[in-house]
């Protein structure tokens, strides 16, 4: 899906890759943290260009969980001894993405997510 938007979207190699990460970590997120293990509950994404890059927008019917709130609690400096096992993945997807929100609406979660294409 992000390969096929982002061949409309005339987007580089590089952007493509990194909407790909920002999806799938959200998608881990929601199998292991928000359903706790498999489930058939499909997620919404949703793709759309914008003058400075992409807004994207990702929902599931998981229980409440705020996968932004737990990757800004990340100590992404803290050595591997010292870290708490999870988060490092939303932290990577925080850090390669602007205005990061959460909201949980009509009973599903809601991640919005702003990413700054490469300009030529």
């Amino acid at each position: 899906m992000v390969e096929e938007f982002g061949e409309i979207a005339s987007l580089g190699r590089e952007d493509r890759h990194k909407l790909t990460l920002i999806v799938e970590e959200l998608f881990t997120n929601t199998v292991t943290h928000g359903f706790r293990g498999d489930s058939d509950s499909a997620v919404q994404v949703t793709l759309e260009q914008t003058d400075s890059g992409v807004r994207l927008t990702y929902e599931d019917s998981a229980p409440r969980h705020d996968p932004i709130a737990n990757g800004l609690s990340t100590d992404i400096e803290a050595t591997v001894n010292m870290r708490r096992v999870g988060g490092l993945g939303v932290a990577i997807a925080l850090g390669l993405t602007q205005d990061a929100n959460y909201a949980f609406v009509d009973g599903r979660n809601r991640v919005t997510m702003t990413y700054l294409t490469k300009r030529p």
